[in-house]
């Protein structure tokens, strides 16, 4: 390689050998390729719990992970943003919600009324029901609709149908619970969905996996449980309910939310809640459009009264709007209902006697089956532990471990069931928010959770312990009183008490630490979404996607960490929020 060359030349290039063989690769990729932005900070990588000084980022991703120093060469002076974070906080990736319901939070107030939980049965007929109905008829809409009422207020002093008639007769009425598993109905919205007459005759007694609530004659009267609660609003005008345009408008308004909680991976619940493909074609236009800041998976869910294979191919053909950001890859089941309210499906019986709702038998095998065949993912709410069980039975016998079929929710779960979620590559998304419980709902569950269960709630710990991949959600907005935003999951994670409740510490041996818990939310979450190579973690070659956060959560006071919050959120090296 020297021969030609003159004394000083070969001096030259002999020198350059020389310090290639003795400085790092990564100084020799920074000569090349200077950075867009450069951060220093204590930085949480969601990589096996590593911290490290500095990171720097180009063309949307991480280009050298490290210290200081090492960072110090990427930077192209006058050109290179700088972000000194040393001693404000804690740097971060950016987190995910495994399960939310945002397009229902943020869609039900521009279709219908979203109802707060501490309102009265009273209130409701006096106050919101009229108002609600007011809003339907000056936008001349074909169908009121409301979501939001509090069972457990509720459930002493049930609204009937005929209540609903008196404010409103002739426009169908659905209002559901905030949990979305209960619906109280007008007459007319009965009998559009063929439940029963004008005259009052019955035409339905019963919906698969559901309840229609009858008077002391044996007639509808209007509340309806589960199953019945969504084939109900099947009826419903939905089209003109939830447009396109609303759409459009609605996940303009999801966006904002999650930026600013830190949120840059979500997968919506219920992504056909309106039984209609207008919500997916809103987010591939927004996708296409370049106004999408986070990665947005969609399930398509399938009601048991539903002809299943139409559903399946149905739930194929919405693939059709998969884009950069918008991933339809997932299929919703209803297992059972909530252990809270006795309609999860639970063994020992609950105290009266009574298991719980199931909505499906043995044929989840065989809807895993040919969902996994079709390259769809299975992602079934499940909460009580006999509800889980025969979850995961059908995806041991009816899936493909590669598939990362879900369990969402998970109240109980039997013991036996840990090992086999581990080995057959199951995952769960965790309601890691709502392991805690005020004085007044302690009380309660004593008296309504069978035996083994009354002081438990959702475990957390056993998974990490058990090899289990475990992720969290919000499942916004059915909070049940619990926070949103992922400081908030991560305090319940740790402490077992919310800080807006009293009560004393839930269930503390399945605590789990700080680093668990933004593991939930980061790393794992990427892992459900099949994304952990691009995403969910600061590592080279990924996509920075990121936060600056204005507290240390790993290092301050345990009951301090809610107060946390993004002073700003990038996503592929863009800030995209800020306060």
């Amino acid at each position: 390689m020297f021969q030609g060359l003159t004394r000083r030349e070969f001096i030259k290039t002999a020198s350059l050998v020389a310090l290639a063989m003795t400085v790092p690769a990564e100084v020799f990729a920074a000569e090349k390729n200077k950075a867009d932005l450069v951060v220093y900070g204590k930085i949480f990588t969601s990589e096996g719990n590593k911290i490290v000084a500095a990171f720097a980022v180009k063309d949307s991703k991480f280009i050298y992970v490290g210290d200081k120093a090492g960072a110090q060469a990427f930077i192209d002076k006058g050109k290179t943003e700088v972000i000194d974070y040393t001693d404000k906080g804690l740097v971060m990736p950016s987190c995910g919600n495994g399960h939310a319901h945002y397009s229902i939070g943020h869609g039900i107030p521009k279709v219908g009324t979203m109802i707060d939980r501490e309102i009265t049965p009273e209130k409701f007929l006096t106050e919101i029901v009229p108002a609600t109905v007011k809003k339907a008829k000056n936008s001349d809409a074909t169908s009121v609709f409301g979501f939001g009422w509090d069972f457990m207020k509720f459930k002493d002093s049930m609204p009937t149908r005929q209540q609903l008639d008196a404010i409103c007769n002739d426009i169908p009425m659905y209002f559901a619970d905030e949990e979305g598993h209960k619906g109280l109905a007008n007459t007319l919205c009965l009998v559009n969905a063929g439940i029963m007459a004008a005259d009052g005759s019955i035409l339905k007694k019963e919906i698969r996996g559901g309840e229609i609530g009858v008077d002391e004659n044996g007639i509808p009267n209007g509340f309806l449980s589960e199953q019945a609660g969504t084939y109900t609003r099947s009826f419903l005008d939905n089209e003109k309910l939830f447009s396109v345009d609303i759409a459009r408008a609605t996940l303009d308004e999801v966006q904002e939310h999650l930026l600013s909680e830190g949120y840059t991976m979500y997968i919506d619940g219920w992504g056909n809640y309106f039984y209609n493909e207008n919500y997916y074609k809103a987010a591939k236009q927004m996708d296409k459009a370049g106004d999408m800041h986070f990665i947005l998976g969609t399930t398509y869910e399938i009601e048991s009264w539903i002809n299943v294979d139409e559903a399946l191919n149905r739930a194929v053909d919405v693939k059709k709007y998969k884009s950069v950001h918008v991933k339809p890859n997932w299929v919703k089941l209803f297992m059972d209902g909530t252990v809270e309210t006795g309609t999860g499906f639970v063994e020992p019986l609950y105290p009266d006697g009574h298991q719980g709702t199931a909505n499906w038998e043995e044929e989840v095998t065989y809807i895993t089956r040919k969902a996994n065949a079709k390259g769809l993912t299975m992602h079934i709410h499940a909460m009580g532990n006999k509800g889980v069980n025969r979850v995961v039975n059908s995806y041991i016998n009816g899936g493909k471990n590669e598939m990362r079929n879900t369990i969402v929710h998970v109240f109980g779960v039997i013991p036996s069931d840990y090992k086999r979620m581990a080995d057959n590559n199951i995952y769960v998304t965790s309601g890691m928010l709502w392991h805690c419980a005020d004085d007044e709902l302690q009380a309660d569950l004593l008296k309504i959770l069978p035996e083994g269960m009354k002081d438990k709630g959702y475990p957390m710990k056993s998974f990490f312990d058990n090899g289990v991949q475990v992720y969290s959600h919000s499942d916004f907005p059915a909070l049940s009183g619990s926070p949103d935003a992922p400081f908030g999951i991560i305090e319940i994670a740790v402490t077992g008490q919310c800080y807006m409740e009293t009560g004393k510490p839930w269930w503390t041996e399945e605590l789990i630490t700080r680093e668990q818990a933004i593991n939930a939310l980061t790393i794992n979450v990427a892992r459900q979404m099949f994304l952990e190579n691009e995403r969910g973690s600061i590592k080279t070659g990924k996509y920075a996607d990121f936060l600056l956060v204005n507290k240390d959560v790993l290092t301050c006071r345990v009951t301090e960490i809610h107060t946390a919050k993004p002073t700003a959120t990038y996503f592929e090296g863009k800030k995209v929020f800020s306060m």
